[in-house]
C-alpha cells in the first residue's frame, strides 16, 4: 500500500505543527508507521491522501452514528451555512436541540452548549464547586475527561504514556490536590471513602465515565453506579455522568437509562454535534441555574451554540430517534462482535472483546477488563502488529490500545463481515 503523498504531507506539517498533529493520538506513537492523512470520508470509508481506501471503525472518535458525510446531516449543514455560519448571537435552532435533549433524557432540565467535551466537563465542576461551595472532586482511574488541569490526572488513553501517574507537565500539582482518585468499580474503597472519612464532606461531586471509553470500552459491574448514587446523595455531593461518548451511544437516553441512574449533572459531546464541534452541559435546573447570567458561575464562548453545529446535531437526533434506529445498530455491532467473541473462546486466546450498544473494545492480554489495573498485562506489541494488519487490508480502528471502536448505521453487512474475517484470522493463526 503506497502512502508516498501521505508521507510528504505529514513530514510538511511537522515542520508548523507540534508533532505533525493537531491531537495526540493521532499520531499513531508506537505503532511505528506514519499517521493518516485523510482526504475524504463517504459512508462508512474513509480514503486518504493517495487514494487508499479503509472501512472505519474510529469514525471521528465516535460522532459520526450515521457514517461520514451523511447527506442528510451535510444538507442541513450546507442549508444553515447559506444563511451565515457563525453570528456569536443567540439563535432558534439552539432552542430546538436543547429541547429536543430535554425531551429525552429525564434528568436533564435544563442544558449549556459549550464547543468540547473539555469544556462541558470542566463547566459542570464548576458547577458543582460552585453551587455547593466545595473543593474536593472523586475522579476514576483511566476515566478521561478532557484536558483541563483538574481533571487531568491518572486519566485515559490519549495520556497514558507520557508520564506513570498519566498526567501531563504544566499542571500545577495545586490544582490538582482537590482531586480525589478511586479504581474504576472499586466498591470497597469508594464505599468506605464516603461512609467513613470526614474529607467526604467536602466533596462537591463524583464525575465517572458510566461505560469507560478511554481505557478501551469497560462497563461498571452490577450495582457500581447504583452505589454511587447513593453515596453521594447520602453526602449531599452531585453525581455528574459524562456521557460525551455513551450519549446516545449506547441508547436513545444513553447510559443513565441503560443502567437506570439519575445524575444530577450529564456532559454531553460527540453525537449531538452530528460531526461538528459541539459539546453540553445539562442537569436539573437548580444547579444549572446557577450559570450566569442567572447565577455567579462564568462559562462563555463565542462559537457556544453555533449554528450549523447546532442544525447538524438535531438533524443527527431526529434521525436516530426513529423506530428500529438503535436494534438495526447494535444488531449490526453484533454481527462484528460475535464472531471475533467466538474466535478468542475457540482459540482460547490471551485477548477479550467488550461491548456496550454500538462501542466495543479488543483487547490484547487481559481476560477481562473491569478496571486500569486490568490493563497492566496489555500487549501493546502484538496490538501494534494486529492494527498494521488491518490496515494493510483497508481497516482502519482506532491507533491506539485503550480506544473504543465504534460502528456506524452506514456500515455495510459486506464490511462488516470482511472485517470479522480478517480479525478472526488474525486471532486464530496467533498472529
Amino acid at each position: 500500500m503506497l502512502r508516498t503523498k501521505s508521507e510528504a504531507i505529514y513530514k510538511k506539517s511537522c515542520l508548523v505543527i507540534p508533532g505533525g498533529v493537531n491531537s495526540p493520538v493521532r499520531s499513531f506513537k508506537g505503532l511505528g508507521m506514519p499517521p493518516l492523512i485523510v482526504e475524504s470520508g463517504a459512508g462508512d470509508q474513509i480514503q486518504d491522501a493517495d487514494g487508499n481506501r479503509y472501512i472505519d471503525y474510529c469514525l471521528s472518535w465516535g460522532p459520526l452514528i450515521l457514517g461520514h458525510a451523511d447527506p442528510g446531516v451535510v444538507k442541513a449543514a450546507c442549508e444553515q451555512m447559506a444563511k451565515g455560519s457563525s453570528f456569536g448571537i443567540a439563535t432558534e435552532v439552539e432552542e430546538k436541540l436543547a429541547t429536543k435533549i430535554v425531551g429525552l433524557y429525564p434528568s436533564i432540565e435544563k442544558i449549556r452548549f459549550v464547543s468540547s467535551g473539555t469544556e462541558a466537563t470542566m463547566t459542570a465542576l464548576r458547577i458543582a464547586r460552585g453551587a455547593l461551595e466545595r473543593p474536593k472532586i472523586v475522579k476514576f482511574i483511566g476515566n478521561y475527561h478532557g484536558h483541563h488541569d483538574a481533571l487531568l490526572v491518572q486519566a485515559g488513553s490519549g495520556v497514558a504514556s507520557l508520564n506513570p501517574l498519566a498526567t501531563s507537565k504544566g499542571v500545577n500539582l495545586g490544582t490538582i490536590s482537590d482531586t480525589l482518585l478511586f479504581h474504576f468499580n472499586d466498591f470497597a474503597a469508594v464505599r468506605s471513602f464516603f461512609r467513613t472519612n470526614k474529607m467526604a464532606e467536602q466533596v462537591a461531586a463524583v464525575i465517572i465515565e458510566p461505560i469507560a471509553g478511554n481505557m478501551g470500552v469497560v462497563p461498571p459491574e452490577p450495582g457500581f453506579l447504583q452505589m454511587l448514587r447513593e453515596e453521594t446523595a447520602r453526602v449531599g455531593a452531585l453525581l455528574i455522568f459524562d456521557e460525551v461518548i455513551t450519549g446516545f451511544r449506547v441508547g436513545l437516553k444513553g447510559a443513565q437509562a441503560l443502567y437506570g441512574i439519575d445524575p444530577d449533572i450529564t456532559c454531553f459531546g460527540k453525537v449531538i454535534g452530528g460531526g461538528f464541534p459541539v459539546a453540553g452541559i445539562g442537569g436539573k435546573a437548580k444547579y444549572m441555574d446557577h450559570l450566569a447570567p442567572l447565577g455567579q458561575v462564568y462559562q462563555a464562548g463565542t462559537l457556544s451554540g453555533n449554528p450549523v453545529a447546532m442544525r447538524a446535531g438535531l438533524e443527527t437526533l431526529q434521525r436516530i430517534e426513529q423506530p428500529g434506529f438503535y436494534e438495526m445498530l447494535f444488531a449490526k455491532t453484533e454481527r462484528l462482535v460475535g464472531p471475533i467473541r467466538k474466535s478468542i473462546e475457540k482459540k482460547n486466546a490471551d485477548a477479550c472483546i467488550q461491548c456496550v450498544g454500538s462501542m466495543f473494545t479488543l483487547f490484547f492480554g487481559p481476560k477481562k477488563v473491569a478496571s486500569k489495573l486490568d490493563l497492566k498485562g496489555l500487549d501493546e506489541e502484538r496490538f501494534a502488529r494486529f492494527f498494521k494488519y488491518l490496515f494493510e487490508r483497508g481497516v482502519y480502528i482506532p491507533p491506539a490500545s485503550q480506544e473504543a471502536w465504534f460502528l456506524s448505521s452506514a456500515h455495510t453487512e459486506e464490511h462488516i463481515d470482511y472485517t470479522a474475517a480478517c480479525i478472526c484470522k488474525f486471532i486464530e493463526e496467533g498472529l
